[in-house]
């Protein structure tokens, strides 16, 4: 596999598919910020606004085969890190002036809203829409005028100025986008030339196609907005209507599974509030999860899953909750729980156990050595990598079996390393 980059190469892009067609299969994980139609080769280059966005969207189309106008469309990592002005030149598109400008604001001692952006750029001329996002590039925004003079002036004018004085400095670039698609009017995007847009999508937190897809969901009940999260439907086999929380798991290996060896697992479909293994049948637990949506991730991904040499069978309880008690772990309030933050990507996450887990929090000095020390106990490591993303370690292990991996994952999230405790999640990467 390459190396990750945030350029996306796309191929089987037929004559029929339109730039637009292929900024709707990647809106929902980040930012693009170019976009490169090789025509004449049926294929498109995408740049995201960084690595995790352009990771999150393989890593969901490994599972879900992408296809366009019903043609499939194959993705892959790009050789390339950055589109080039090369690179766009095959387009007929370099560096040119666009009505669309990219901007990034450096040193942001102070919060940026669209109306502060729309005071600084509209001088230049008519601005159409303005989308912001947040990002660990720091603060970025979109900026699209009614003319490409407009574009030009403001650039020419505004590159490298600060919006306060000694701080928030403007960086410019055309983006090669043709025209931004703004759904909300709020503080974070604004279509000034359709003021009746609602505010925000209704229970759901506000949020442009562009924006960082970590939504807090309210009630979690919202199937729309978890389908978004899913980037448009949801996974063959969930219905998104299911609304009992707890899981009856049977066929543990007694001997060898504790509540929180459960809750590593259980937690990455969603939130989980207790668990209480049943004294009188030792194989057997209840698990009791955020909300239905979760349980029914939980019982999709999890059913056969193999550990510690059983095969689960995970069912819905016709318990509603489970009672506190003496013999009840409490999970409610632990900062454990994945979804509090960043729900939407780590439904994303969600899949059935693989060979692979993603290894993150790790200590900026640690080794692979000291990973495969920390992992080797459960199976046979057959590769690892360790990368850095957003400036922080991270690794991919890969499993002989899938049940080596699960035990891994079971026993060592939430483990400490090197003074760190890390997080362990199942890779939908087919290889390192």
């Amino acid at each position: 596999m390459t190396e990750p980059s945030k350029v996306i190469h796309v191929r089987n892009v037929g004559h029929e598919i339109s730039e637009n067609d292929l900024l709707q299969l990647f809106q929902p994980f980040g930012v693009i910020t170019k976009l490169v139609m090789l025509r004449a080769k049926n294929q498109a280059l995408i740049q995201m606004q960084d690595v995790p966005s352009a990771v999150n969207a393989l890593q969901f189309y490994a599972n879900v085969q992408p296809a366009i106008r019903g043609r499939n469309v194959y993705v892959q990592f790009s050789s390339h890190q950055e589109l080039t002005t090369m690179d766009q030149n095959a387009q007929g598109r370099g560096d040119e002036p666009n009505r669309i400008l990219l901007v990034t604001i450096h040193h942001m001692l102070y919060p940026i809203t669209v109306e502060v952006l729309h005071q600084v750029f509209f001088p230049h001329g008519f601005v159409e829409k303005i989308v912001t996002f947040q990002k660990s590039a720091g603060f970025q925004a979109l900026i699209q005028y009614q003319s490409r003079q407009s574009a030009v002036a403001a650039r020419t004018t505004l590159q490298g100025r600060n919006i306060y004085d000694g701080c928030c400095q403007l960086d410019i670039q055309f983006s090669n986008l043709d025209e931004l698609q703004v759904n909300y009017n709020n503080e974070r995007s604004r279509d000034f030339t359709n003021p009746n847009l609602p505010s925000e999508q209704k229970g759901r937190s506000s949020q442009s196609g562009y924006g960082d897809a970590g939504v807090a969901f309210p009630q979690m009940a919202n199937a729309a907005a978890i389908a978004a999260a899913f980037g448009g439907g949801l996974p063959p086999g969930i219905s998104g209507t299911n609304d009992r929380c707890t899981v009856l798991v049977s066929n543990l290996n007694p001997d060898r599974i504790d509540e929180d060896k459960l809750f590593n697992l259980f937690s990455i479909y969603g939130n989980i509030v207790r668990i209480k293994l049943l004294r009188n049948k030792p194989d057997h637990a209840l698990v009791q999860m955020g909300d239905g949506f979760q349980a029914e991730l939980a019982v999709h991904f999890l059913k056969g899953a193999m550990l510690f040499g059983k095969r689960l069978e995970v069912n819905f309880s016709k318990h509603p909750n489970i009672t506190q008690g003496a013999d009840t772990h409490e999970y409610m309030n632990s900062n454990l729980n994945r979804f509090n933050r960043n729900a939407a990507k780590n439904y994303r996450y969600c899949c059935s156990p693989t060979k692979m887990i993603h290894l993150s929090s790790l200590p900026q000095d640690v080794t692979e050595e000291e990973i495969v020390t920390h992992l080797e106990e459960h199976g046979t490591i057959v590769n690892t990598k360790l990368f850095e993303m957003t400036g922080k370690k991270q690794a991919l292990v890969l499993f002989e079996t899938e049940e080596q991996a699960t035990e891994a994952l079971v026993c060592k999230h939430a483990s400490s390393v090197g003074g760190s405790i890390i997080r362990i999640s199942f890779s939908q990467l087919q290889a390192i």
